[in-house]
C-alpha cells in the first residue's frame, strides 16, 4: 500500500504540471491583461477594474507580481494604448512582469509555485497567499459542513428508501428529492432570505457574513453559536442540490446490491435484514457513494459557492476567484488553481484509501501489478 500511495503521489507532479502549462497556454491568447485594464482605465474606457489608479510619477497603485509571474494577451500592442509614452507602456509590462517572454514567467511561476510563493496580486495590496487566509474560512465552512450535512442525511434516507422501494414513503420522497433537485440553489437561497431574514415574512437567521460583529465578545459557547446560526441558511441552500443527488445515488447503489444472489444466500441462511443490510450490502453499495464524495466536496469547496457567497455577503474563495478572472489578476487565478488541482488530487487519493478500509478486499497495489 505504500508503495502505491508513493506512485501516486509522484503521479501528481505531471498532472499539475499539465494543468498548469494548458492554463498557462491558454491565458496568453485571451484577450484583455491587466496592462490593457490599466490603460483602458486611464483612457477612461474601463469602469468595471477594480485596480485603484492613485496616480503620479507612473505609480499606479499596481502592486508588483512577485514570483507568480503569469502571462495574458499580446504584450507589444495594446487597443487604447494611442497617445501614452511608449516608454510608459514599458513600465508597467516591467511592473507585471511581461517583459519576459511567456515560458520563461512559467518556469518561474513553476519554481516560485513549487515553494508556495505566490507573489503579491496585481491589484490589492495584500500577498495572494495572505489573501487566500483571508477568504479560506468562509470556503471551509461552507464545504465541509454543506458535504458532511447532505451525506448524513442522503445516506440514511436512500438506505430506507432502497429497503421500503415502492412504498408510499419511497414515492413522497422521491417527489420531494426530485423538486429539491430541480431548484436551483440560487433561487432557494433568496426564498429563504424572503422567509427567514427580514425580506417580508420573519427575521429569524441573519443575512450576512460568518458571525456577528461582536462575535470576538462573546464566550466561547456563543460564539460557536453565532458561527451555526450564521450558516444555517446557506448551508441549507447549498445542500439542496447535493442532498437529492447523493440520496438517489444511495438508494439505487443499494437496491443493485439488494437484488444480487449473495444477499438472497444470506438471507436463507438465516441472517436479519439489520444483519444482511449492514453487514453484507452496506460496504459494497458504499463504494459508488464514496466515488462522488471528493467531487462533491471539492466543487462546494472552491467553485460551487460563488452564487451563494454572492448572495448571502460571504467573501470566500467562489467569490475570489471569480473576481480575480474578470480582473485579470492572473497571481491570484493561477494560485486558486493550484491549490484547487492539488487538493482534488489529494482528496482522490483519500477516496481511494477510503475503498480500501470500507472493503479490505479491494487492492489498488495487487491491481496495479
Amino acid at each position: 500500500m505504500l508503495a502505491y500511495i508513493a506512485r501516486r503521489i509522484l503521479l501528481m507532479i505531471p498532472t499539475i504540471l499539465g494543468i498548469m502549462l494548458i492554463s498557462f497556454a491558454l491565458v496568453q491568447f485571451a484577450p484583455g491583461g491587466p496592462v490593457e485594464r490599466i490603460i483602458a482605465q486611464l483612457q477612461g474606457q474601463d469602469s468595471s477594474t477594480s485596480s485603484r489608479i492613485s496616480g503620479g510619477g507612473g505609480d499606479f497603485g499596481v502592486q508588483s507580481p512577485g514570483g507568480a509571474g503569469a502571462g495574458g494577451g499580446d504584450t507589444s500592442r495594446y487597443r487604447g494604448a494611442q497617445g501614452l509614452d511608449p516608454q510608459f507602456i514599458k513600465q508597467l509590462e516591467a511592473q507585471f512582469g511581461f517583459d519576459k517572454p511567456a515560458y520563461e514567467r512559467f518556469l518561474k511561476m513553476l519554481w516560485d509555485y513549487a515553494r508556495f510563493d505566490f507573489g503579491k496580486s496585481y491589484f490589492r495590496d495584500i500577498s495572494v497567499l495572505e489573501l487566500i487566509k483571508e477568504k479560506l474560512p468562509v470556503s471551509i465552512s461552507l464545504g465541509l459542513w454543506m458535504t458532511l450535512l447532505s451525506y448524513a442525511i442522503s445516506i440514511p434516507l436512500g438506505i430506507k428508501k432502497a429497503v421500503q422501494d415502492g412504498s408510499s414513503f419511497d414515492i413522497w420522497t422521491s417527489a420531494v428529492v426530485i423538486i429539491g433537485y430541480a431548484i436551483p440553489g440560487f433561487l432557494f437561497a433568496i426564498l429563504l432570505i424572503v422567509l427567514f431574514a427580514g425580506g417580508s415574512f420573519w427575521q429569524i437567521f441573519p443575512l450576512r457574513g460568518l458571525t456577528s460583529e461582536s462575535w470576538s465578545l462573546m464566550p466561547w459557547y456563543w460564539q460557536i453559536v453565532d458561527y451555526f446560526w450564521h450558516l444555517v441558511l446557506p448551508i441549507t441552500a447549498m445542500a439542496l442540490g447535493a442532498f437529492a443527488t447523493s440520496t438517489l445515488l444511495t438508494k439505487n447503489s443499494f437496491l443493485d446490491e439488494i437484488r444480487k444472489q449473495y444477499v438472497l444466500t444470506a438471507r436463507m441462511k438465516g441472517l436479519s435484514e439489520r444483519q444482511v443490510l449492514y453487514g453484507h450490502v452496506f460496504r459494497n453499495a458504499m463504494l459508488i457513494v464514496i466515488a462522488g464524495f471528493p467531487g462533491a466536496f471539492i466543487g462546494a469547496f472552491f467553485a460551487g459557492a460563488l452564487l451563494i457567497e454572492t448572495i448571502f455577503s460571504l467573501d470566500g474563495l467562489g467569490l475570489l476567484s471569480f473576481e480575480s478572472i474578470v480582473n485579470r489578476d492572473y497571481p491570484v487565478v493561477f494560485a486558486n488553481l493550484y491549490i484547487f488541482s492539488l487538493v482534488g488530487l489529494a482528496v482522490n487519493l483519500v477516496s481511494d484509501l477510503t475503498y480500501t478500509w470500507i472493503d479490505p478486499r479491494i487492492d489498488f497495489e495487487t491491481r496495479e501489478a
